[in-house]
């Protein structure tokens, strides 16, 4: 992996260059693949990420997926990681989060050895256990208000200052970094959500899933959330890998990541951009 720094600069050169907000989320599931592929996920995820290079600013592989595989799918991750190369922000979505010398080698795995430039962190054990991945270059994405219908369970419990709790975790990890190196989790299926949070953190980029899929109102997501830099990484996961379950998956895959670029095309113009 190369050693330039994806810092919002280059952030925001990418959207520019690709007119996209797109982040191809990679949670390859071998059931769901084309009998074309043959069940082998390391080519099932090549021929997607040839296939949405020009598409996307980011890759998004989710752990747990690989994980799932055993020591076979460490190795694919390892090898997807390698081949997306040093064009994309790559992001462990690993949501990972421990005590201090258990974060750092969450941090030693996932940059150090991967290669990736982000990492998803569960704030919920305070700032020792989140600031082991701060570190130069790298990107800490904060879990804050997340897509999932059960993120009402505690994300949006009200606290004695008049705080949801979302909003505090938000407020008080911005405090941990940066906007150059904090992003924010913010579900697309809170659109409202998205808009007070962006009025509340005008420089933070925000990591968008929940669109597609989930249900998540795309042009919505972009009209509450974005801000001069772009300041979105819109993710899509299934909508894009299962596009089609024929011999034509990659293809489909690209028409579906161009698709939502022309949905995000007159929201870049507003911001000149495009």
């Amino acid at each position: 992996m190369s050693d330039t720094t994806r810092n919002k600069s280059f952030l925001t050169e990418k959207i520019r260059e690709t007119q996209s907000l797109l982040c191809v989320g990679l949670d390859t599931v071998m059931s769901r693949l084309p009998s074309s592929v043959q069940g082998d996920v390391l080519s099932f995820n090549k021929a997607i990420i040839d296939a949405t290079r020009e598409d996307c600013i980011a890759y998004k592989p989710n752990f747990a997926f690989y994980e799932a595989m055993g020591t076979e799918g460490w190795s694919i991750l390892e090898a997807t990681i390698r081949y997306i190369g040093d064009q994309h922000l790559i992001i462990a979505d690993a949501k990972r989060g421990d005590i201090g010398n258990t974060s750092r080698m969450y941090a030693e795995a996932v940059f150090h050895r991967l290669g990736c430039d982000a990492i998803t962190v569960n704030p919920y054990m305070g700032e020792d256990c989140v600031r082991p991945f701060y570190l130069d270059g790298k990107w800490v994405i904060i879990l804050a208000l997340t897509s999932n219908a059960g993120s009402h369970d505690f994300q949006k419990q009200t606290l004695s200052n008049g705080q949801l709790l979302y909003q505090e975790i938000m407020n008080v990890s911005a405090t941990w970094g940066s906007a150059e190196d904090t992003m924010f989790v913010l579900g697309a299926t809170h659109p409202s959500e998205v808009e007070a949070c962006r009025k509340a953190f005008p420089d933070h980029f925000f990591l968008i899933p929940g669109v597609g899929a989930q249900g998540g109102d795309l042009n919505a997501i972009c009209e509450a959330g974005m801000n001069q830099q772009g300041g979105l990484l819109i993710n899509a996961s299934r909508s894009i890998l299962y596009a089609s379950d024929g011999p034509d998956f990659a293809e489909a895959a690209h028409q579906e990541a161009s698709r939502m670029n022309q949905q995000f095309k007159p929201h870049l113009q507003r911001i000149g951009l495009v």
